[in-house]
């Protein structure tokens, strides 16, 4: 079996992402890009990418920079084309190699990792079994979901879309980003909102937004004026790089600490778990480097005792990719659920993801496990 194309297709929602004012729904991601690596057994396989798509494009769709053997700023399509797809780990390299001079983090990396979960996908339907399996084994049939959502501006608000998720059946609920971080003391009111609504029983996780530029002490001030309210984790309070911050966070706080969305590659997280401290490590399987990086990131936090808890916030592809993941772990905790309702989100797949009683069930059929609606694809590509 051999690639035969490589395809970055750029979708775009009619909605644009919105922060909303009470407590309707977010619209969720206004582009993406799907990655689709095709075969001459014809087995194709998918990923969805959350990245600047035209960019991720281009670093795919680029032409072979040299025949002598130096590969270093190849078009990753070209390096892959004629190969094996079922070699992922000598070709997740070759396309690290490929790009280091234009890449190693961003646009490159999360192409990569992209074209590594559409390998995965294929390697999965060549030998008809579900990814979790080919990774090592499973150790769970299902995994528990948390609503992934935004901070409404209003305590009202948040009491509202609170009360929501959990008549949807959610035992588990986040809000991040929005007016998070304007003021110190609405926030505070709004974290409370959301406690006493979905009372004792129910877990809350909170992301501040790394985009709001704290020092360690001032993140230490939010972490502590939250923790009467008890939230599970606390995400991305610092800038992603920020690793001796982190660790003087993770040292100083009661409430476990959470990072890692924007981060790469196996050395970036050894970074982040030998430097940074954290206490969980949250790989995006679209931008960490695919599956063929998440599987050594798990066996690191293992040996490290920290948790790992995938970012899975774009499509339903994303999501059973994350579910594949944490059937792999051993100690998995959660898997986050998006709830946006734009297209972009909701109709990627034949079949959405259902939760119910709290749970997302592990896909088993070969593969990632779903079927990716093409007529989606079609109607929604700009590119």
């Amino acid at each position: 079996m051999k690639i035969t194309n490589v395809e970055v297709l750029v979708l775009k929602s009619p909605g644009l992402y919105n922060n909303p004012e009470g407590s309707e729904e977010p619209l969720g991601p206004t582009y993406m890009g799907i990655v689709r690596v095709s075969t001459d057994a014809g087995i194709t396989g998918y990923s969805d990418m959350e990245t600047a798509a035209s960019v991720a494009k281009a670093a795919v769709e680029a032409p072979r920079w040299s025949e002598g053997g130096v590969e270093a700023f190849d078009g990753l399509a070209s390096l892959i084309v004629g190969e094996n797809p079922l070699e992922v780990e000598r070709l997740w390299y070759k396309m690290y190699r490929g790009s280091i001079y234009y890449g190693r983090r961003g646009a490159a990396i999360q192409a990569i990792s992209a074209i590594d979960i559409a390998l995965w996908d294929i390697m999965g339907k060549f030998y008809q079994q579900p990814i979790h399996i080919l990774l090592g084994g499973k150790w769970r049939d299902k995994v528990r979901a948390y609503a992934s959502t935004l901070f409404r501006s209003t305590p009202d608000a948040i009491r509202e879309a609170t009360k929501k998720y959990l008549d949807q059946g959610f035992t588990a609920i986040k809000f991040g980003w929005g007016v998070f971080g304007k003021d110190p003391n609405m926030d505070v009111r709004l974290v409370e909102a959301a406690r006493h609504q979905m009372g004792s029983q129910n877990d809350l996780l909170v992301d501040t937004g790394w985009f709001i530029e704290r020092t360690p002490k001032q993140a230490i001030q939010v972490v502590r004026s939250i923790e009467p309210f008890r939230p599970f984790f606390v995400e991305e309070i610092l800038h992603p790089e920020d690793y001796d911050g982190y660790r003087h966070v993770a040292e100083n706080v009661e409430t476990l600490i959470a990072c890692g969305e924007q981060e790469a590659t196996e050395w970036g997280f050894r970074q982040l778990i030998e430097q940074g401290k954290v206490d969980i490590l949250q790989p995006d399987l679209t931008r960490c480097g695919g599956f063929t990086i998440a599987r050594k990131i798990v066996h690191m936090a293992e040996l490290a005792n920290v948790l790992v808890i995938p970012h899975s916030w774009s499509s339903d592809l994303l999501t059973a990719a994350s579910l594949h993941l944490n059937a792999f772990q051993r100690r998995a905790v959660f898997v986050e659920f998006n709830t946006s309702q734009g297209p972009l989100s909701r109709a990627m797949v034949k079949t959405p993801l259902q939760m119910t009683d709290g749970y997302v069930p592990v896909p088993t059929g070969p593969g990632l496990g779903v079927g990716v609606n093409e007529e989606t694809l079609e109607k929604y590509r700009i590119a």
